[in-house]
């Protein structure tokens, strides 16, 4: 392709993504794609969640003008269409997390099927080519379908989702270098249909529109299959660690939830109110600012991992593994104290028995001593309405 039709490429899918915007805004509500709020959800009123297939649509338009697309490329953006159609179904009626696992597989196993592409090797490590066999197709459904969930998680607050995207797709463009951007074209259209909608997202331009599950699962399939086509082919290929800092705040974030979640005893795909930009507003921060935040958070993460390609390989694997655990444990303490805190404050958050089995033996002791107090408050003061009912 020369420059020109690159170029336009991308303007077409921005400006097509922002048509669409304007067009499905007046037709959301007849289709159900609107997001209500709820205990989770504390956005005020009902807001359209058309974003993500608007970005889609300017995917396809920007394709089709780039010209000619690899038989890999199409694949994705035809699984893509489909589970873009099964969030767009999950954002109207909320299916059940079997389903949509299951719908995430077949698309999956329909790229590797058709195109051969799967992760076949972690590259070199500790002195020798970690070559994976069988376990090369079980690892990449593993890897896409994490991904995809780890952005679809991340989606809590305006224009997250959506920026941590962009700060991946740099981050790609940055570890491959300007000379092998020709091989980013579905990212890079990708990125360029993501600015109609932040900019709305944002309250930029026009009215508020949501990403919607069918949009950041989208982003995060499209980002997987991008990290493991370079990770696996021999004249662009990234490393396995490159591949883990381009998307690492998400993959941590993700991680740290799951393992949360798991040794409380829940299932780790049940939603709740743990995520880091939760922790970040519990704390006080207002929503722009843990956006900021949180982007630079990204930002660092994946500058960081531009230092660890001088380690020898193996020994950079460690280095994400030791971030990894610390991330882990700082969230988990985090977590822990805004609990105990809300406890203190006398908002009646129950800690659940399978949770505060867990905490350490000073942790149990405040817990215990906290809701001794609650119940004693809540002793006096209906020892003193009951007074005040007898003296009337």
């Amino acid at each position: 392709m020369v420059p020109y039709r690159i170029l336009l490429s991308f303007a077409s899918a921005a400006v097509s993504s922002a048509f669409a915007i304007a067009f499905f805004y007046r037709y959301a509500n007849a289709l159900g794609l609107v997001d209500r709020p709820n205990e989770r959800k504390k956005h005020i009123g009902n807001i359209p969640v058309i974003g993500g297939l608007c970005a889609f649509f300017g995917v396809l338009v920007g394709s089709l003008i780039a010209g000619q697309s690899p038989l890999f490329a199409n694949y994705v953006l035809g699984t893509a269409a489909v589970l873009a159609l099964v969030g767009a179904i999950d954002d109207r009626t909320e299916l059940k997390v079997l389903p949509r696992l299951l719908v995430q597989t077949a698309a999956v196993l329909t790229v590797v099927i058709c195109t051969g592409v799967h992760i076949h090797t972690l590259g070199h490590l500790f002195g020798l080519e970690m070559e994976l066999g069988v376990f090369g197709v079980p690892l990449t459904l593993v890897a896409v379908i994490g991904l995809l969930n780890a952005f679809n998680m991340m989606d809590g607050i305006d224009g997250l989702a959506g920026m941590l995207a962009l700060v991946s797709v740099a981050a790609i463009a940055l570890y491959q270098g300007p000379s092998r951007w020709h091989s980013l074209t579905l990212p890079l259209l990708m990125a360029s249909a993501l600015l109609p909608y932040l900019a709305v997202n944002l309250g930029l331009i026009g009215r508020k529109i949501f990403l919607g599950d069918a949009g950041s699962v989208m982003v995060g399939y499209m980002l997987a299959w991008t990290l493991i086509k370079l990770s696996q082919d021999s004249p662009t290929r990234l490393s396995t660690i490159d591949v883990l800092w381009c998307v690492a705040l998400p993959v941590l974030d993700t991680l740290a939830v799951m393992v949360r979640r798991l040794r409380e005893g829940k299932s780790p795909f049940k939603p709740d109110r743990g995520h880091i930009h939760h922790l970040m507003l519990n704390a006080g921060l207002t929503p722009r600012a843990t956006l900021v935040a949180l982007v630079a958070l990204a930002i660092a993460l994946a500058y960081l991992g531009t230092f660890t390609r001088m380690f020898t390989p193996g020994s950079n694997l460690l280095a994400f593994g030791a971030l990894t655990l610390i991330y882990i444990t700082a969230h988990r303490r985090v977590w822990l104290k805004q609990q105990l805190g809300r406890g203190a404050t006398g908002v009646p958050v129950p800690v659940p028995v399978s949770v505060s089995v867990q905490f350490t033996f000073v942790e149990r002791r405040v817990a215990s001593r906290l809701a001794s107090q609650s119940n004693a408050n809540t002793y006096r003061r209906r020892r003193s309405d009951t007074r005040r009912v007898a003296d009337a």
